[in-house]
């Protein structure tokens, strides 16, 4: 709600969450604001699908519950892509800790990721991705538990090619639990030859040979693309809060 680009909805679909998600989403007055339940739990892949087909932008873009947005992200990346005529792309981002506490670690990625980029590694944090969807069409993804945004991007890419915007406009939460990146080494590659086997339909060999290779460009992406910023150290006493904003006016 403190994007400078003021052209866009939010949806919000509460996946019959435990906490104050709809006492805080009804605090807020916005018509771009749209808001919706699950009547049952139906996991974070089917919930984001529900999501796409309510959406009517011209642009695509995602935010979990627990990441950030700089308030220019929107309005620097649209005039990215419109400028050069692209139709995927994504961003640099930041981290910060579970508490909101800065890291002092920034991650990039490769300028151009094409389809078989895409299908080495997944390079885009899911809270930077944006998408022509006038090009792209409608996403929708089989129920799986882990990696659905990786998913997400396969399908996408077969469009386009990914190309990065070199800021960093999204603060990612390390160590959230549940995240493929919270757990062990074994359960990430268990989750990524079943993303190749069950979703994307390859063979035994070549969902294998997908899931060696994320792990061997996951090591290079560590060594190229994740730095340490030590100006963001000497920040790690400061919570990163997001900016807030509430129209004037009571909500009912």
């Amino acid at each position: 709600m403190a994007q400078t680009y003021a052209d866009w909805e939010l949806i919000i679909v509460d996946d019959c969450s435990t906490d104050d998600t709809v006492s805080v989403v009804a605090s807020f007055c916005d018509p771009r604001l749209r808001f919706m339940r699950n009547e049952c739990n139906i996991g974070a892949a089917l919930t984001r699908n529900r999501a796409l087909r309510e959406a009517r932008g011209h642009w695509v873009a995602f935010l979990d519950g627990d990441d950030l947005w700089e308030p220019v992200k929107l309005e620097r990346q649209v005039r990215f892509m419109e400028k050069n005529g692209y139709v995927f792309s994504y961003t640099c981002y930041s981290e910060m800790d579970a508490d909101g506490v800065a890291t002092g670690v920034t991650v990039s990625g490769p300028r151009r990721v094409t389809k078989a980029g895409m299908y080495a590694y997944c390079w885009p944090g899911c809270l930077t991705v944006m998408y022509d969807a006038s090009v792209v069409g409608l996403v929708q993804i089989e129920d799986i538990k882990k990696n659905n945004d990786y998913a997400m991007w396969l399908k996408v890419c077969h469009k386009a090619d990914c190309y990065l915007l070199e800021e960093n406009l999204a603060w990612y939460r390390r160590g959230r639990s549940g995240s493929v990146s919270s757990n062990g080494v074994l359960t990430m590659i268990k989750w990524h030859y079943r993303l190749f086997r069950n979703v994307e339909h390859m063979n035994v060999i070549s969902s294998v040979l997908h899931t060696g290779g994320n792990l061997v460009f996951g090591f290079y992406k560590k060594k190229v693309f994740v730095h340490n910023n030590q100006q963001e150290l000497e920040m790690k006493n400061q919570r990163i809060t997001p900016p807030r904003h509430r129209p004037p006016g009571e909500c009912n």
